[in-house]
C-alpha cells in the first residue's frame, strides 16, 4: 500500500515536471492569468484542512507556512520570462528550477517522513498547507514577474 502511493506520487511529479518544462519551450498566452490557475485547481484539496477529525496548534501552522515560505524561495528565484525574437513571452529555460523542483518534492518526502508523531491526516492537512504556501507564493511572485515583462512590451 505505502509503495503505490510513492508511485502515484512519482507520476504525479513526473506530470508536473513535464509540463512545466514543456511550458518553456511555448509562448504564454493572453494576460497570463494561466499562471495563478494551480491555486484554483489545488482548492479541492482544503477540503482535508477543514476536515473535524484534524487537529493542529498554531504553532505547527506557523512553521508550516515558514517550511512552505522556504520551499517557495528556490522556485521563485528560478521562475523568470523573457520576449524572444518572435515578440512573443516564454518562461526561461532554466536547470536550475528543474533541481529546485525536484529538491522541494524530495524536501516534502522527508518532510513527512520525519514527522511520525503526528496523526496522518493532521499530517496531509499541514502538507496541503505546505503545499498552498509555497505553490501561491511562487504562482503569486510568477505573475508580477510576468507581467513586468508584459507591461515593458506593451510599452515599447
Amino acid at each position: 500500500m505505502q509503495y503505490g502511493m510513492y508511485a502515484i506520487l512519482l507520476v504525479i511529479f513526473g506530470l508536473i515536471l513535464w509540463r512545466r518544462t514543456r511550458a518553456m519551450v511555448r509562448p504564454i498566452k493572453g494576460s497570463g492569468l494561466r499562471i495563478l490557475l494551480p491555486l484554483l485547481y489545488m482548492s479541492p484539496a482544503l477540503s482535508v484542512v477543514m476536515q473535524p477529525s484534524v487537529h493542529f496548534t498554531s504553532i505547527e501552522i506557523v512553521v508550516t507556512v515558514i517550511f512552505g515560505t522556504i520551499l517557495s524561495l528556490p522556485l521563485i528565484y528560478t521562475t523568470g520570462y523573457e520576449i524572444r525574437e518572435d515578440g512573443k513571452i516564454y518562461a526561461i529555460k532554466s536547470i536550475g528550477f528543474v533541481i529546485a523542483l525536484i529538491l522541494v518534492f524530495v524536501c516534502r518526502r522527508l518532510a513527512n517522513y520525519f514527522l511520525p508523531g503526528i496523526e496522518p491526516l493532521t499530517l496531509n492537512a499541514l502538507s496541503i498547507i505546505s503545499l498552498f504556501v509555497y505553490v501561491g507564493l511562487w504562482r503569486i511572485i510568477s505573475f508580477i514577474k510576468f507581467k513586468k515583462v508584459y507591461n515593458s512590451r506593451v510599452a515599447v
